[in-house]
Parts: C-alpha cells; structure tokens; sequence
C-alpha cells in the first residue's frame, strides 16, 4: 500500500496538482500509514512539508467545529435539530425563512444560495449576517442539496446565542483542550516557517501564510462557522479518534454515541448528494472517497485541499491534507482523493 500510495502523491507532485501532502491512515485503531512528502511552500522558495506543518482546514471548519458544537447543544437538551432558526436569530425569518430549521442548515437543505462573494464589499461579520437574514431563498427548504456557506455562518451566530461566549472559547473549552488538539484554532500565530501556504493575495502581493483562505472568512475576522480553521495532523487524529470511539478520547466522554449517530444518518436519501448531519455521506456517484469505501461512509472536504473519510465498516479513517491552492484553483484534488482512496481501501 505504501509503495502506491507515494507512487500517487509524487505523481501529483510532479504535475503540479499538489505542492505537497501529510497523510495518515488508521485502521482498527492503529495508525498504519503516515507519510509526508513534497512541500509546504514552493513560492517564492521551496521549503520541505513536515508531520507538524499547520494547514488551513478550510471546510473541515465544518465537522471539527461547527458540528460537535451543535451535536453537543443537543445533547444538554439547548436545542433540537427541528428548531426553526428564527427562535434563536428572530431577524432570520426574513423573505420566508421562517420555516427553516438547524436540520436544514446542517444538511445544507435549507433554500439558501451556496456563496455570496460578501468580501468584495468589505463586509463584517454583523454585515454578513444581516445580509444572510435579508436573503430571499434560491429554491424550496427541504427539497434539494445546495452546499450553503451561508447555513454555516448562521449556525456559527447560533451557536455563539445558544452558549453565551465566543465561538472560539467554547471550541477550546468543550473540545481542543479535552482532545489535546493544542495546535488547533482560528487566527493562529505560529512562525510562519511552520504553514503550508495557500494562495497569492494581491491585497498583501505574497502567499497566504496563517491568513485564512476563505474571503469571506477574512473578512469575518477570520473565525466562522464553514471555514477559518487551522490544524495539524497529529491534532486530527486526536479528532477522528474520537469520533470512531463513539465519542470517547481517552477514556473521557467527549461527545455521546447517540448524537454522533444521529449526525451519520442519510437525511436527503431524495437527492443524488448524501448528506447527514455536516457529514458527507458516501454517495452513488462522484464521493471523494473512492468507488471501495462502503456506502456507511462518511467524511468531508475543504477547498484548500484537505479532507477525512471514515469507514466505520472496517474501523478505517483517512485523514489528507495538503495546499493545493498554493498553486490555484484547479479541480485536480477531485480525481486525486477519490484513486487514493482506492488504493487505500483495496488493501483491507
């Protein structure tokens, strides 16, 4: 497995689909593959990737933060998934939203445009927010998938309502300290030999090192709820070893099984896109998880170029990060996941 593993990611390498890559594979609870290969940086210098090198997670921001957070408000009985949103941000229930419950939000079912370019207007976090309040729906709640960034920065302001402290605070209290991710949070301030960079920015005429990605979430003061944080491999396994031990992190309860079971059901088995609670769900076509890993699968992507898959079926996660906007935005990272996580999967 190795030997095709590196194979890949060299390849991609080469062609310049990937600067570089960190990759863990866990299967049974052993960590049986972790690799480093290429680099962190190749403009306007190379520098070599390594094991400890923080990476922004773009949307995994999604299932790391936002959703633990809501999965635990529901388990100390603060909310419930068919909660119409507008009990808790009254201003949302604007242009027909009043219907529109956390499920929808969560599983991105909501009528909610996908994205809003809010950054070419300089707006703040409250200027999003009111903007996403004032917004009219793009089709009806509950009748397809539309991934939404703006459901995320919405629940980001719920959560923030429901607990009374800063998103960040409650992040670090209830799960990145418990879970030992030290390395993990919003607005990190590390040397800057110590990220992988993302894209060229214009406004700063350099690469993004430790500064968001996600436009919006810059202008949000870097911490939302869809994307803005950063981590490292070694964070994330502390993460996804959690979630495959039904919410226990060395013998301490982190999360409960049911609610974590609750986030894996399939809730628009009606679209060709599987969705759960935040999580991806292994779909009929097109997964970023391959064509072997079961259809109990379950996972999530950030556009920077990183992703996590679980295989509960077989007690196997595999947890990728790489930078591949350091060389822009091309779509290879869709062909790269889903052949490694073939060759992966064929193994076991």
């Amino acid at each position: 497995m190795r030997e095709k593993v590196l194979d890949l990611l060299h390849k991609e390498i080469e062609a310049e689909h990937i600067p570089g890559a960190v990759l863990t594979v866990s299967y049974q609870g052993e960590t049986v593959l972790e690799e480093v290969v290429g680099y962190k940086t190749i403009f306007p210098e190379k520098t070599p990737m390594n094991v400890d090198t923080v990476f922004d997670l773009a949307s995994l921001t999604k299932v790391v933060a936002t959703l633990p957070s809501m999965l635990k408000l529901i388990e100390e009985g603060e909310i419930r998934l068919d909660d119409p949103v507008a009990h808790f941000l009254p201003e949302f229930e604007k242009q027909g939203k009043e219907q529109i419950t956390l499920r929808h939000l969560l599983t991105h079912t909501s009528g909610l445009p996908a994205h809003k370019q809010y950054y070419k207007e300089n707006m703040s976090t409250e200027e999003i927010l009111t903007s996403i309040y004032q917004q009219e729906l793009e089709y009806k709640t509950d009748s397809q998938v539309v991934y939404s960034d703006l459901g995320l920065i919405t629940l980001y302001k719920v959560i923030e309502t429901v607990t009374s402290q800063q998103y960040s605070d409650f992040l670090e209290q209830q799960f990145f300290k418990p879970l030992e991710m030290h390395e993990t949070g919003f607005n990190p301030s590390y040397d800057d030999e110590r990220y992988a960079a993302t894209e060229f920015d214009e406004k700063t005429n350099s690469y993004k090192l430790g500064i968001v990605h996600d436009d919006n979430t810059e202008s949000m003061g870097g911490i939302s709820g869809h994307a803005g944080l950063f981590s490292t491999l070694h964070d994330l396994q502390n993460y996804a070893s959690m979630i495959e031990n039904n919410g226990v992190y060395k013998g301490r309860r982190i999360l409960s099984e049911a609610t974590l079971e609750l986030s894996r059901r399939n809730y628009t088995a009606f679209d060709k896109e599987h969705r759960g609670l935040g999580w991806i769900l292994k779909s009929p076509t097109h997964s970023s998880c391959g064509d072997l890993f079961s259809d109990l699968s379950y996972g999530h992507t950030g556009f920077t170029g990183t992703s996590i898959w679980f295989d509960p079926t077989i007690d196997l996660n595999v947890i990728l990060l790489t930078n591949r906007v350091h060389f822009g935005r091309h779509p290879h990272i869709l062909r790269l996941r889903p052949r490694l996580h073939n060759i992966i999967r064929s193994y076991f």
